[in-house]
């Protein structure tokens, strides 16, 4: 469809995407309440937040893959996928902090990096730069996924207390990734203002 001046017409906002990323922006606060409501008991409910929160997480790539092949971008959307994955995956690690399962420098890193970056790539956005997401940036997601989901699901239940070493080293590669993609944006922001000195 194009617009009278044969230019593409803007997406609908409210498109299948949109309506994805929206999902899983109303399914936090559920998963939150599951994850500390049995105070770390490893019942069913831990299992079912695990679940949720794969599957939540999961819906990002899949999103991203329907608005990009069927042309459904929108500055909506841009603005959504990022809220909504940092709000999963920032409130999965306060909520294992709440739990004492991870340490709260671990969460605090990882919680300032994504909040701070995500800021700042909005208000380029709102200056019509759009800051694309780096091959680090894509890389740290995909482990923060990974490890944050090895902390959630009780794993140690049914393999044993071994299973705690495999989230170390999972958490501990996330976070040394989360640092350096992070290094990266930085280097990205200074080179941004740089070249564009009035701001504007």
């Amino acid at each position: 469809m194009t617009s009278s001046a044969g230019s593409p017409a803007r997406s609908a906002n409210w498109n299948l995407p949109n309506a994805i990323t929206l999902a899983r922006i109303l399914i936090a606060p559920l998963f939150f309440w599951m994850l500390l409501a049995d105070g770390g008991a490893d019942g069913w409910l831990r299992w079912v937040a695990a679940a949720l929160f794969i599957v939540a997480i999961a819906t990002d790539g899949i999103d991203g893959h329907i608005a990009r092949s069927r042309g459904l971008v929108t500055d909506l959307g841009k603005i959504l996928d990022p809220i909504a994955d940092k709000l999963l995956t920032s409130g999965a690690l306060v909520c294992l902090s709440i739990l004492g399962e991870l340490p709260w420098w671990v969460t605090a890193i990882i919680v300032v990096r994504e909040v701070g970056i995500t800021v700042w790539r909005l208000v380029e956005l709102r200056r019509g730069n759009v800051v694309p997401a780096s091959s680090g940036g894509k890389l740290k997601t995909v482990m923060q996924s990974v490890a944050i989901s090895f902390a959630l699901v009780p794993l140690w239940t049914v393999l044993g207390v071994w299973i705690h070493w495999v989230n170390g080293v999972l958490m501990t590669v996330a976070v040394l990734l989360t640092l350096w993609s992070g290094l990266l944006y930085v280097r990205d922001a200074v080179r941004l203002a740089r070249a564009t000195p009035d701001g504007r």
